[in-house]
């Protein structure tokens, strides 16, 4: 659901050079756009940044700047989490084409694992990106040097601002304002109660719900799946630092936000002890964890989601316990990405005010997070946190630069290119409107409708036709970065990112229920 990833302006270089100041460790390949930690899982083949429900959330951040309504895209970014919905909606769906779905997810282990989102366009349940998605909906600043928007009631530009990503508490009035706020905390909660379900037991903890390679040989919308619903978990035997980490991370993040939308002190509570107890079972059983391979591979290792989990956990409890973990015991890097798998950037940006070091002590998060904007640009959450001048070798950027450079970016994905065309599904001049996602291009069936899987890739995800439904908010791959046009003419485009290469899978995996053996990765689906 992407902030981190490619910037869909070809004209603006994704990783500029670097001033010898900011220069990114030797393992990081700068193509690649991966700073990586002391432990370090690497493919044999380059990782391409696109893929899942995160990413898609991300890249429909609505910008800041003036010719389109962004009131209208913030709306829509957020109808995106809803058609990604598993399990039984709620009366105020918003989404009509959608309906109940996998209500006997966890059945073949006797639990309850109903709910939760969807990744991209299919019917699998992968728990390190959703618990992400969940974080970053509610990340928060100091209210220090910034002027709030006047109303996003209407399309007019605001007079100063940020991206959804960095979320409900930093923008409760314009969220308000928008009659948005419950929509965004209805998603975090759908999110946060299909991971406390996963979470339920202590030291042990349900990954991903569903099989990929059986799921990707059927087109079927969800509501008609019949699929084994395949269940993965991790424990002390067979650990996964990252995901019981980014975990933690969520339930912290959504504690630190009850002020914002009334979570009743037991409730934030019983967040704050389940995030205790994952960052506990994280850094105790530690073990990098491999199991959503080739679809989630964790490349950067399991680091960043201590530093990321201990942060919040700091921001939501102040206790020193967690503020000597990140001085002492936590490992950072400056990179140039912030995604689903490199938590880094995020915990810099948030730390950087606290006149924070990491471990060792040679750089501090404030330098680091500098280092970041620098090397990627069109992100201004550092701005957003302090309100400082980034530092970029000996130069000085400003506050306003980043805006400019992200309001650019933003209204090149709106509209403002070469093509003229949007790439947010139902929003602007010439919108996507084949998305290959199983429940968009498919029309709606009766309950209970076989569906012929062998017959049904060719019937609704091969035909270059308009989706039956909408898959609104949906945010589409672009065209190449040099030549700002399609290489060939695609029959569907590539929405909510999805991979170019995939690495093998590896021959560890956490346990799992009724998993069938790993077969080829998909390929129903074309890249652009």
């Amino acid at each position: 659901m992407p902030l981190a990833g490619r910037l869909l302006n070809p004209s603006a270089s994704l990783f500029p050079r670097l001033p010898p100041q900011v220069a990114l460790p030797r393992s990081l390949p700068i193509s690649a756009g991966r700073g990586l930690a002391s432990r370090v899982v690497r493919p044999p083949a380059m990782r391409a940044l696109e893929h899942g429900t995160m990413r898609a959330q991300y890249a429909l951040q609505p910008a800041l700047a003036g010719g389109f309504c962004y009131k209208d895209a913030l709306t829509k970014s957020i109808i995106f989490l809803e058609a990604q919905r598993s399990g039984k909606l709620p009366p105020n769906n918003r989404v009509p084409w959608r309906g109940d779905s996998a209500l006997d997810d966890g059945q073949l282990a006797h639990v309850d694992l109903t709910g939760g989102y969807y990744d991209a366009g299919d019917n699998v349940k992968y728990g390190l990106p959703l618990a992400f998605t969940v974080t970053t909906l509610r990340r928060w600043r100091s209210s220090r040097s910034w002027s709030r928007p006047r109303s996003w009631s209407t399309c007019t530009r605001p007079s100063s601002g940020a991206p959804l990503a960095w979320t409900a508490l930093a923008f409760k009035p314009e969220l308000e304002s928008a009659k948005e706020l419950e929509h965004v905390h209805e998603a975090l909660k759908w999110g946060t109660d299909y991971l406390l379900k996963c979470a339920a037991r202590k030291n042990k903890l349900w990954v991903q719900v569903g099989d990929p390679n059986l799921d990707h040989q059927c087109w079927v919308r969800p509501e008609n799946m019949k699929s084994p619903r395949t269940l993965y978990e991790i424990d002390e035997k067979t650990p996964g630092t990252e995901i019981a980490a980014e975990t933690a991370a969520a339930f912290a993040a959504f504690a630190a936000s009850s002020m914002v939308f009334r979570i009743d002190k037991k409730s934030s509570r019983a967040l704050l002890n389940k995030a205790k107890l994952l960052f506990l079972f994280a850094k105790s059983h530690q073990g990098s964890y491999d199991g959503e391979c080739p679809f989630y591979c964790s490349y950067s290792g399991y680091n960043d989601e201590l530093l990321w989990a201990a942060t919040w956990l700091y921001l939501a409890t102040k206790r020193q316990v967690y503020a000597d973990y990140i001085a002492h015991e936590a490992i950072s890097s400056s990179v140039a990405e912030f995604s689903w798998d490199l938590k880094y950037p995020g915990a810099q940006v948030l730390l950087a005010e606290f006149n924070m070091t990491s471990g060792g002590g040679a750089q501090s998060f404030k330098t680091q997070a500098d280092n970041f904007v620098c090397a990627v640009l069109p992100d201004t959450a550092f701005h957003q946190r302090t309100g400082q001048e980034v530092v970029c070798g000996s130069q000085a950027v400003p506050p306003e630069r980043l805006r400019d450079f992200a309001r650019q970016q933003m209204d090149y994905l709106l509209g403002a290119n070469p093509r003229r065309s949007s790439y947010l599904v139902g929003f602007g001049a010439n919108s996507p409107t084949q998305p290959p996602h199983r429940g968009a291009s498919t029309p709606v069936l009766p309950p209970g409708t076989d569906v012929n899987c062998g017959l049904s890739f060719g019937e609704w995800m091969a035909p270059d036709r308009p989706n039956p439904n909408e898959l609104t908010g949906a945010i589409m791959g672009g065209p190449t970065r040099t030549t700002d046009s399609w290489t060939s003419a695609p029959t569907r485009h590539t929405p909510s990112p999805a991979p170019t290469s995939t690495p093998p899978p590896s021959d560890r995996s956490p346990r799992s229920h009724n998993a069938a053996p790993r077969s080829t990765p998909r390929t129903d689906r074309p890249t652009i």
